[in-house]
């Protein structure tokens, strides 16, 4: 087996190809305004004029993320004292 890729390589009848090689890129078919069936939600998704119980629905998200990003760090900070104070 060496020797006749040997041969091979000697005669240059044997072709070695180095580069890369890669898949093409995806083309998406958006940004015409020919994403219907995918998208048909999204024309009124932010109609926050109409929405319902829009007072209570804003001031609980609101509350929410308020809360979450106090309560992680205030979390994280005693978990890290409790980690240190028992070594």
């Amino acid at each position: 087996m060496w020797e006749r890729s040997a041969f091979l390589l000697e005669n240059n009848m044997l072709t070695v190809s180095r580069g890369f090689h890669s898949t093409p890129m995806k083309r998406m078919g958006g940004g015409h305004g020919h994403d219907e069936p995918y998208y048909i939600h999204a024309k009124h998704m932010y109609n926050l004029d109409r929405m319902k119980h829009r007072g209570l629905k804003m001031s609980l998200a609101v509350f929410s993320a308020f809360s979450i990003g106090v309560a992680v760090p205030v979390y994280a900070v005693i978990f890290q004292q409790k980690k240190t104070a028992s070594a």
